[in-house]
């Protein structure tokens, strides 16, 4: 009991570390990346049970039971699905040995430990992560726009004076240009690829 205690303390437990470029192919997680659909690994982080890979299109997470069994589950989480949040990065204390980032993506959340001298590491995926959060919840926004826009359009339309005849014409119309509308308001702002901001923020 004292041993695990002093082993959480100190950040022992299972403090993960962030894997180079290079050795990307040498993780279980590298074999779940859809290349075939140019998905491409930017930030990787393997503990003694779990990796942990940030892609342009999803987090992949293989996850083990515990540091002693070989069988692990593959856990896959499209940005598209699965939205990033509560982004917090935890630096570590006098005597702790790790660092930590925190964040929810949909309903899971995500405590994973680092060696502390990948600090500065740590911090470009911390600025990646709150980044495609800010995205999120911004395109969110103007999605809910673009439907409050064309909502406000029908309530013109139902509130005017139209010929019978002319109705069913008028509503066909309105339908379809809604359905355009809010398909291209979707593929505008419903991201799919963050490559880009993995681009700028990450300097592995």
């Amino acid at each position: 009991m004292f041993k695990k205690m002093a082993s959480d303390a100190l950040g022992l437990s299972d403090v993960g570390k962030i894997i180079s470029p290079a050795d990307y192919d040498k993780t279980d997680a590298d074999d779940y990346v859809m290349h075939e659909d140019d998905e491409k690994i930017y930030f990787l982080i393997k503990t003694k049970a779990d990796e942990y890979c940030f892609t342009n299109l999803a987090i992949i997470h293989v996850d083990g039971a515990n540091a002693v069994s070989s069988k692990r589950t593959l856990k896959r989480y499209p940005y598209t699905q699965h939205k990033i949040g509560n982004v917090v990065l935890e630096t570590a204390g006098k005597i702790d040995m790790d660092v930590e980032i925190k964040f929810t993506l949909g309903n899971e959340r995500f405590d994973i430990d680092v060696q502390k001298s990948q600090i500065d590491q740590l911090k470009d995926l911390y600025k990646a992560l709150l980044r495609i959060s800010e995205i999120t919840y911004e395109n969110d926004l103007y999605i809910n726009m673009a439907s409050q826009s064309l909502d406000k359009a029908v309530q013109v339309l139902q509130n005017s004076r139209t010929d019978d005849n002319d109705l069913s014409k008028t509503y066909h119309d309105l339908t379809d240009f809604g359905f355009k509308w809010l398909t291209s308001a979707r593929e505008q702002y419903h991201l799919k690829d963050y490559g880009e901001i993995y681009e700028k923020y990450i300097n592995n």
